[in-house]
């Protein structure tokens, strides 16, 4: 599962430079526009801010995945093995507690805007909620597999914040 979980986040990689590659494109034209020609792309606004938050989501799990989250280590370098290994897992079944809680709430904001579209494009505006869904189930897949790693001792142990070796 933990290359299927890399590949999909180089892939990630890809898709978030797409999306930051057409927000420049879309705010610099839509800058030389109004400016320049008293015009404006309709869209560029709202795209951008649709883009902005896809492009959160999908580096929250990028970064979870790499392990480039902040984490505080004051306590969990002090301990040993076993202390780690408790605090850690419950560090890492709290945070897929809170992946359950974004999971549910963006599900339901999916379910509730279904029906309703965007002022500019309109389209569904469950397409932008359900940035929130595919955080959750991504984001709770990495936690889970990082989690079975732990209890079977594939975390190195000078690693305290639970990031998976390479």
């Amino acid at each position: 599962m933990g290359k299927w979980i890399d590949r999909l986040c180089k892939g990630l990689e890809y898709v978030m430079a797409l999306f930051l590659a057409v927000m420049v494109v879309l705010v610099f034209g839509n800058v030389v526009l109004r400016y320049g020609f008293a015009s404006s792309i309709v869209l560029s606004e709202e795209l951008s801010r649709w883009l902005f938050v896809w492009m959160t989501f999908l580096g929250a799990v990028v970064g979870l995945n790499h392990g480039a989250h902040l984490g505080t280590e004051a306590l969990i370098k002090r301990l040993g093995v076993t202390g780690k290994k408790i605090f850690l897992t419950i560090a890492y079944l709290s945070m897929i507690f809170v992946c359950w809680l974004v999971f549910s709430g963006a599900w339901e904001q999916t379910k509730i805007n279904l029906t309703t579209t965007s002022a500019v494009m309109e389209i569904s505006v469950a397409l932008f909620y359900g940035s929130g869904v595919v955080f959750a189930i991504l984001a709770g897949l990495i936690l889970i597999r990082d989690l079975f790693r732990l209890w079977m001792g594939k975390i190195k142990e000078q690693e305290p914040q639970g990031t998976p070796e390479p």
